[in-house]
């Protein structure tokens, strides 16, 4: 009896992954077998799991291995375990489509890179697991069952767009891939994969640490004698190991088997407890963001083992939401090994674990500040939107976390800040850490909320990032010092002694403008809640400015785009007392109080001050309207 062979066709994205690794640019195609052995590893865990949770499962979990065969002959290399496997609907979904976030935004970028190297920085970026057989391999074969099932499914592809698949009744338990090996070409960089000693060096190098054996069959000893099968791996859990006796070139290979990521990571963290509980970690901070990092379906969290036993891929548990870039292991040696994602999350050693690992991760990166400040750069250029989501929620580290913080200021157009630089390069007496959130740096500067900062040589934090509109009002201060908007509530930059020398001045100029404020106060009271002098402007005639604990028009904007309702928020209109506009409309309105063109001047003046600051007017119609007609009467 013939069992039906049917073909399908690879998902867009998949076919166009296909072929960029058959065409592959990049020069490192021995990792093709890290990534197999990757995978059979992670197989071996699951089942190893599944058979913890599911007494009754039938599966065979007596010798769980990873065995490579060659045929030099026949050019074919078999990468086998006896894990988990898959049903046919596993193999559809897992290798006929790239379930994957980002995939799409990664083909478009590749396209968009002009020269291999970037390709391959890309590449490296996305980590291509089990499609890297094609680097080497003219066809694959794929041969599995599902631990528990009875009927096994063959999947086979020359990667040329479409595949294969069937199902087989004689499949052993796990999977087996089955590369047909492309000719030698060491030019290519292609070599010899048939080989034992090439196999066993590529094992040594990217999987020696894999917790499972790794067999092969050894050269014989004589003729006539009985090949034996040796493995080749140490089996050494890395974080296990003393320090001293891992090199930087496995916690590479190691992080890379743990992350799928192909670049090395820009820090290793390791971190022991003995006592009441104990447990072992080894963390990597990435060298780049990975495409999901702000998406909501992104997976977070560490690899969980307990005594050297796999359990989980993603504990969200031991790492917060805001480092969900963290990768690693962690061994605890006190809990169950049946612990489910529920439990853990009340677990009380799981959540002091967590805070032991926040706390070193942090410390570590307040390290790098001063210790490697490239190193630094790199990682909050990649990493510092998504820290700064721990300030609005994380209140035992936020102090930590705005000492590891950088941010973009008018002292240095290109350098970042740290606020401990800020706050040491603060003029006598100033009281607070002056900042404007907006959607640009040049829309920032331009401001005329900055113009006395920048004539009094006041530093002011200039920040671009949509979590800096939630954090800003959410985090009271740094080092004693509040942090204060200058675009909100009054700006005092006057010192003691300036303030006695122009006070009489001051006093006569409230009286002088008196009646004008209250005047606009009243024709604009639609849009404002109050006009008044500014103490912030040089150069604009006005400027509109928040109450203390009103939200920032950005801010306001991105609640309505959530579809959050809002009551009207009305600001507050300041006018430069010097400015030639602003001192002639409080001439005309003296000689002319009942002059209907006055109110229109005014309506002007605030349109301005709303498009100086980035805002939308209510009518852009009428304002060119009344805009034109001004602009004609001076002709």
């Amino acid at each position: 009896m013939t069992t039906p062979i049917e073909t399908l066709e690879f998902q867009s994205e998949a076919r166009q992954l296909l072929q960029l690794m058959i065409h592959s640019i990049y020069s490192n195609k021995d990792t093709f077998l890290r990534e197999l052995v990757s995978n059979a590893s992670d197989a071996l865990d699951k089942l190893r799991l599944e058979s913890y949770r599911d007494k009754d499962l039938d599966a065979d979990t007596a010798d769980l291995h990873i065995a490579i065969e060659s045929d030099p002959a026949a050019r074919t290399l078999t990468v086998r375990d006896n894990g988990i496997g898959m049903t046919r609907d596993e193999v559809v979904a897992l290798i006929g489509t790239i379930a994957k976030s980002g995939t799409a935004d990664f083909l478009t970028k590749l396209k968009e890179a002009k020269d291999a190297a970037a390709s391959q920085d890309l590449i490296g970026q996305f980590g291509v697991g089990f499609y890297a057989s094609f680097m080497v391999a003219d066809k694959v074969t794929l041969v599995t069952r599902r631990a528990g099932t009875t009927e096994g499914v063959r999947w086979e592809s020359t990667g040329e767009g479409t595949y294969t698949i069937q199902p087989v009744e004689d499949a052993p338990q796990g999977t087996a891939v089955t590369l047909h090996l492309k000719p030698e070409d060491a030019e290519d960089h292609l070599y010899d994969y048939t080989s034992p000693a090439k196999i066993r060096e590529i094992v040594k190098k990217y999987s020696d640490f894999i917790t499972w054996p790794i067999r092969m069959t050894a050269e014989a000893d004589g003729e006539g004698e009985e090949p034996k099968t040796e493995t080749v791996n140490s089996m050494k859990a890395l974080w296990a190991r003393s320090s001293s006796e891992v090199t930087d070139d496995e916690y590479h290979e190691f992080y890379k088997h743990v992350s799928h990521d192909w670049q090395d990571p820009l820090e290793t963290i390791r971190l022991q407890a003995e006592g009441t509980f104990e447990y072992q970690a080894l963390l990597f901070l990435p060298s780049h963001a990975p495409m999901d990092l702000f998406l909501r379906e992104r997976k977070r969290g560490v690899q969980l083992y307990v005594k050297r036993v796999f359990i989980m891929d993603d504990c969200e548990s031991l790492v917060p939401e805001y480092l969900r870039f963290v990768k690693g292991v962690v061994d605890a040696q006190d809990l169950s090994l049946n612990v489910s994602r529920e439990i853990l999350q009340q677990d009380r050693q799981i959540q002091l674990i967590r805070r032991r690992l926040v706390k070193k991760v942090l410390s570590t990166v307040k390290t790098m500040m001063t210790a490697d400040a490239e190193k630094y750069a790199t990682f909050w250029r990649e990493f510092g939107r998504a820290v700064k989501e721990g300030l609005l929620d994380d209140f035992e580290n936020r102090e930590a976390i705005l000492e590891i913080s950088s941010f973009a200021s008018t002292h240095d157009a290109e350098k970042p800040t740290s606020l401990r630089d800020y706050v040491e390069r603060m003029k006598d007496g100033q009281q607070h850490i002056y900042y404007m959130t907006g959607e640009s740096r040049s829309a920032i500067e331009n401001s005329p909320h900055m113009e006395a900062f920048r004539a009094k040589g006041y530093e002011v934090l200039v920040l671009t990032d949509p979590i800096d509109e939630m954090w800003v009002d959410a985090v009271p201060g740094f080092d004693g010092k509040q942090f204060q908007s200058i675009a909100k509530g009054q700006v005092d930059l006057e010192s003691d002694e300036d303030k006695k020398a122009t006070e009489v001045a001051r006093e006569q100029q409230k009286k002088d403008f008196e009646s004008l404020l209250s005047w606009m106060a009243t024709a604009l009271g639609d849009d404002v809640k109050e006009v008044r002098l500014s103490s912030r402007l040089t150069t604009s005639p006005a400027c509109i400015v928040g109450d203390t604990h009103d939200l920032t028009p950005t801010l306001e904007k991105m609640y309505r785009a959530m579809g959050q309702e809002l009551p009207p928020i009305k600001r507050i209109l300041e006018l430069n007392p010097e400015h030639a506009l602003v001192t002639g409309l409080r001439e005309a309105h003296t000689a002319r109080p009942d002059d209907a063109g006055l109110a229109e001047t005014a309506e002007l003046l605030y349109g301005m001050a709303l498009l100086a600051e980035g805002g939308e007017l209510g009518d852009p119609a009428r304002f060119i309207k009344l805009l034109a007609s001004r602009l004609e009467k001076t002709l």
